[in-house]
């Protein structure tokens, strides 16, 4: 006869058992949340071209992390004839729960979306299949983008040339494979930015740019509080052997932020990059940056110092960084 504290116990660990599967069911059956993609067309004139060309290449970098990259160069810029193809691996030395591969995002991979399916990808972090994205997907970011850029960042990706390149499908742990179902959410875009208003244009080129994304701490994947771009996001296992790279300290804090830098430093920094030969080859385990210097080298003077601008305007924070240790 089973004695009846250890019967009651039986039936608790079996009523825990059943809501923990329902717990996982309803995770499964009710998100994402994020509704069905709109019917979208978007026109693909010139000037909408050219500024999802600008967007996608020099800002919101969707090309840095969906083509191949010369990690044996200082900050990886990208292999020619290469952009768009994915295949991009993230692991766990990159802080990643499971293993993750950058999306072919060629008209090869996205030849049968149609436009508001690619939309309720970048900006929600919904795939195709309803499937939700793993968030180094910046869409939490992209989903600022006002509607006329993200139209053109969709007519630029119907440019880019074909190519065949079958991507693994991402790898995520339990329970993060289930987390990952409750973080999208749908886009809040607002009205594109008045360019003559420098500051509203910096913050949101930083915003969409992903800057936050790097260069502010995390534990546990959420910001620390009070430490906006004061630096220190970690990035083990260099691609070149080249060690532990952290994020620098971007406020304007004198002496361990950029405080100190005149706007043309901070513009000059960048586009020193604008010569290919700046990117130098490099001997394994060498100094090399994630940050892609060479893609962001692209935008405008005006942009880059809008965002010199805005980061003027967030508070100083003092966090001396160690930017490289060696291998």
């Amino acid at each position: 006869m089973i004695k009846p504290r250890v019967k009651w116990l039986a039936l608790a660990a079996a009523a825990l058992m059943l809501l923990g599967f329902g717990g996982v069911g309803y995770v499964l059956l009710a998100f994402p949340k994020v509704g069905v993609a709109t019917h979208l067309a978007v026109q693909r004139t010139p000037q909408l071209l050219e500024r999802g060309r600008y967007l996608a290449t020099h800002v919101s970098a969707c090309i840095d992390c969906h083509s191949e990259r010369d990690w044996q160069r200082f900050s990886g810029p990208i292999v020619a004839g290469t952009e768009g193809k994915g295949g991009q691996r993230f692991g766990r030395e990159n802080g990643i729960p499971g293993t993750i591969f950058a999306k072919n995002i060629t008209p090869t991979a996205l030849g049968n979306w149609n436009d508001g399916e690619l939309v309720r990808a970048f900006t929600a972090g919904v795939s195709k299949d309803d499937s939700p994205l793993f968030p180094l997907m910046p869409y939490a970011s992209y989903a600022a983008m006002c509607e006329r850029d993200v139209h053109a960042v969709v007519a630029y990706l119907r440019t880019l040339r074909p190519i065949e390149n079958s991507v693994p499908p991402a790898d995520i742990s339990f329970p993060m494979n289930l987390v990952v179902r409750t973080l999208p959410a749908p886009p809040s875009p607002g009205p594109c930015p008045d360019p003559a208003n420098a500051v509203a244009q910096g913050a949101y080129l930083t915003r969409i740019a992903g800057c936050a994304d790097c260069h502010t701490p995390k534990s546990h994947g959420k910001p620390l509080a009070g430490m906006d771009f004061a630096g220190g996001f970690t990035f083990d296992g260099m691609p070149n052997g080249g060690g532990t790279v952290r994020a620098s300290n971007i406020t304007p804090e004198a002496g361990t932020g950029i405080g100190a830098w005149k706007k043309e430093d901070f513009v000059r920094r960048f586009k020193v990059f604008a010569d290919p030969a700046a990117a130098v080859p490099l001997k394994p385990g060498a100094f090399n940056t994630v940050m892609p210097w060479t893609i962001y080298a692209g935008m405008t003077d005006a942009d880059l110092g809008a965002i010199y601008d805005y980061l003027r305007t967030v508070p100083p924070v003092r966090n001396p960084v160690e930017r490289w240790q060696a291998p």
